[in-house]
């Protein structure tokens, strides 16, 4: 193994890939063919540097980390599986923990009438768990500074910040212990989704897009605000008059002072309670109906839908640069693998001799953790070429295959002598016996919705299970005849290597195990079929579990669908390639819910239990008593969680401003309306954005590779990176070697 030293010694020749002959007399390159003392010690340290070169550009990390042999080892099983999963265990759980510490979760119901008192855990027992997390934090701070160095460590604000909220967490860790778990406040509880955005480079990217955009939204914000406080002047104004008592309604209920009519005309920006607020000035004058349209025209119509478009606009092209820069990190870590790997040939004096040896690249191709589809794809292109070296562009053309999606060739087809069951084959392989299929699935559906639809008014005890319980036996019949004629024409291997046919074959089973089921124990159907319940479930509750399975079934019509199929597709990328999104969504989520628990825990009592909360046959109609919200209140995480949700909404979310502002007091609307603005206002809008941008590009890439291709199953096997690679701008070559001469731990000789 090489000594760390060498890891201050130049590695790479000269930037414009020259052979050598400016180095340094003494300073060693890797590329050197020469024999000599320390030249095994160097090619391992080389093979190494490659190895962890192309797993960053793999994985589209970074590579500005130490490059001695000791500090390799350390990244490399730092990024290990077992390493990665016990770090996002770790996060997990320590975000998991809110949901059991006090006050937990752990009851059946969050309605205050009903809600049992919830275990506790004894003191220590959370605190113990937090302490192995906070342990775990630790030491990777440690690892990730160390590989970072110390240089780049205090010019990394993410890890600076790391740092300081793990400090303070320890801090906050020991006052529980020392009060013995009665602190009043938890300051490290809101602290913790800070471990979930860290560990994330595409959150960290999403946000920084997040502040970027802000000042956007913060002018779009202040018309908002210039709107909605000149209505609410105009309102006071127009509903206060001594003369006429006929609005005294609308004045008492929406306009009685300027907190209150600011808030019904907020309230009505999200068209919440439209047309409530409008409905007692406008039964006594029609003209009153010109403010509240012009307040929503302009509130809701325009200045809402303007964010929108802002919103859009900033994040229009947020999918883009993600994958530019991923694109960058991937083309600067095959290349640095080339520089290291990069030897002169014998005889030549000139960059054009420089290349890398097939039997070098191989070697390192088989220490790279890579699955072995790809590895294999890689290794047969590089046996292609022979002994020859490989040039940067060769080189740089074997990394593509890992932005595809290996098709594996589908297992050979049965071959049958027999005339006819040749004929069997073709027949129950071609793609309109799928057509059938899709056919009779639909059949099936409808028969449901038809029974649904006829037995909606009749109690579960006096329905009669036998015409629909004869159409599900014979559908079940069909699919397992299905299943067994496609095992019979593509071979059982055949018919497992398509995900749709082992959706199908799946549910098929289940469905006949049910079916054997129910018949084995409540008979074969026949008229007045209601027998008693036997077993664990009725009757009724196995039809109703079986048509549960056979309308989810019905998704097997998606992939038939172009349209369908590529909204459906769409979906599934945003969900593996949107995840950080979803990310920023739980720490803001799990922030407020804390906080929330801070202030709100409490106040929400049962009726009968406190003057403000009357009985539901006294409450006024529409408020969260008589609409028996009980159960939305901030007692604990769950709870919490499941309230921010309903207010996300935004229906009916003035009830929820009504009751905490009489509970909790005219201030808890502040928080309310906070959350209203990231969730509603700027998540939502984001998330809009982020839809059109995913749907549009990859509707359109989609339809120009498929007039180039003339195959629709073509762009069904690309990546997102690959997708969008020919809109993408590839970086130069001064680009890649300015970025590679100024690595902190890897010196170029000039």
């Amino acid at each position: 193994m090489a000594d760390p030293q060498e890891e201050s010694k130049p590695l790479l020749s000269r930037v414009r890939g020259g052979s050598g002959r400016d180095r340094p007399e003494g300073a060693p390159a890797c590329r050197s063919v020469q024999v000599g003392p320390g030249t095994t010690a160097r090619r391992d340290l080389c093979l190494d540097q490659a190895v962890v070169f192309i797993e960053d550009a793999i994985q589209y990390r970074s590579i500005n980390h130490r490059m001695d042999a000791s500090s390799l080892w350390l990244y490399r099983w730092y990024y290990s599986s077992l390493c990665q999963w016990i770090l996002s265990f770790t996060i997990f759980l320590i975000l998991f923990l809110a949901f059991i510490e006090t006050p937990s979760s752990l009851t059946s119901t969050a309605d205050v009438r009903y809600r049992p008192v919830p275990w506790e855990p004894p003191c220590g027992l959370t605190e113990g768990l937090e302490a192995l997390c906070l342990l775990v934090f630790a030491a990777d701070v440690s690892v990730k500074s160390y590989l970072v160095g110390w240089a780049q460590f205090r010019k990394n604000p993410w890890l600076l910040a790391y740092l300081v909220v793990l400090v303070v967490s320890l801090m906050d860790w020991i006052v529980s212990l020392s009060l013995v778990c009665h602190e009043p406040l938890r300051v490290r509880r809101p602290l913790r989704p800070f471990f979930l955005m860290q560990n994330s480079s595409m959150m960290k990217k999403t946000l920084k897009c997040i502040r970027r955009s802000l000042p956007e939204m913060a002018s779009v914000g202040l018309l908002l605000a210039i709107h909605l406080c000149l209505f609410t002047m105009f309102g006071m104004l127009l509903f206060t008059s001594e003369k006429d008592a006929g609005q005294d309604k609308e004045r008492l209920t929406y306009f009685r002072n300027l907190p209150e009519a600011l808030t019904s005309l907020l309230v009505l920006l999200t068209t919440a309670n439209n047309p409530d607020v409008m409905i007692p000035a406008y039964s006594k004058n029609r003209a009153y109906a010109i403010f509240f349209v012009a307040f929503t025209l302009i509130g809701s119509l325009f200045l809402m839908n303007l964010l929108t478009a802002i919103i859009y606009n900033q994040f229009r092209g947020y999918l883009m640069k993600s994958l530019q820069t991923s694109l960058l990190r991937r083309r600067l870590g095959t290349r640095a693998a080339y520089k290291v790997l990069s030897v002169t040939a014998a005889g030549e004096a000139h960059p054009e001799g420089v290349g890398v040896k097939p039997q070098d690249f191989l070697h390192v191709l088989q220490k790279v953790q890579l699955d072995s589809d790809h590895k294999q794809a890689i290794m047969e292109k590089v046996r292609s070429h022979g002994g020859d070296l490989l040039s940067a562009d060769e080189f740089q053309e074997l990394f593509d295959e890992f932005d595809k999606r290996v098709i594996k060739e589908p297992p050979p087809r049965p071959e049958y002598r027999s005339p006819f069951l040749r004929s069997a084959q073709f027949v129950f392989s071609h793609r309109y016996f799928n057509y059938l299929g899709n056919f009779m699935a639909l059949g099936n559906l409808v028969t449901i919705c038809a029974f649904l639809v006829l037995d909606a008014d009749v109690p579960p005890e006096d329905r009669d299970d036998f015409v629909l319980g004869i159409l599900n036996f014979v559908f079940i019949l069909y699919y397992l005849l299905e299943l067994l004629l496609k095992v019979l024409a593509l071979g059982l291997r055949g018919y497992l290597a398509h995900p749709s046919n082992v959706f199908d074959g799946l549910l098929t089973v289940v469905l006949l195990v049910l079916e054997i089921s129910t018949l084995a124990v409540y008979r074969f159907p026949h008229p007045g079929w209601k027998p008693e319940m036997l077993g664990l479930l009725s009757l009724w509750d196995m039809t109703r579990l079986v048509n549960m399975l056979l309308v989810f079934r019905f998704l097997r019509i998606i992939p038939s669908m172009k349209l369908m199929a590529v909204v459906a597709s769409t979906i599934m990328d945003l969900i593996k390639n949107m995840r950080a999104f979803g990310g920023i969504l739980v720490v803001v989520y799990y922030v407020f819910a804390i906080v929330g628990i801070s202030l709100f825990r409490g106040v929400v009592v049962a009726p009968g239990n406190s003057s403000l909360a009357p009985a539901n046959g006294s409450a006024p109609c529409g408020s969260f008593e008589q609409l028996e919200y009980w159960a939305n209140n901030f007692d604990d995480f769950a709870a919490a969680l499941v309230t921010l949700w309903n207010v996300m909404v935004v229906n009916n979310w003035q009830v929820f401003l009504d009751a905490f502002r009489r509970y909790a007091g005219p201030w808890s609307k502040v928080y309310f309306v906070l959350w209203w603005l990231v969730s509603s206002v700027i998540w939502v809008n984001l998330f809009l954005a982020l839809i059109l941008e995913n749907f549009l590009h990859k509707w359109d890439r989609r339809s120009h590779l498929q007039s180039l291709t003339g195959d629709s199953e073509a762009t069904s096997q690309m990546t997102v990176e690959l997708l969008f690679r020919d809109v993408l701008e590839e970086p130069t070559e001064e680009e890649l070697m300015e970025k590679l001469s100024h690595h902190p731990h890897l010196q170029l000789c000039r």
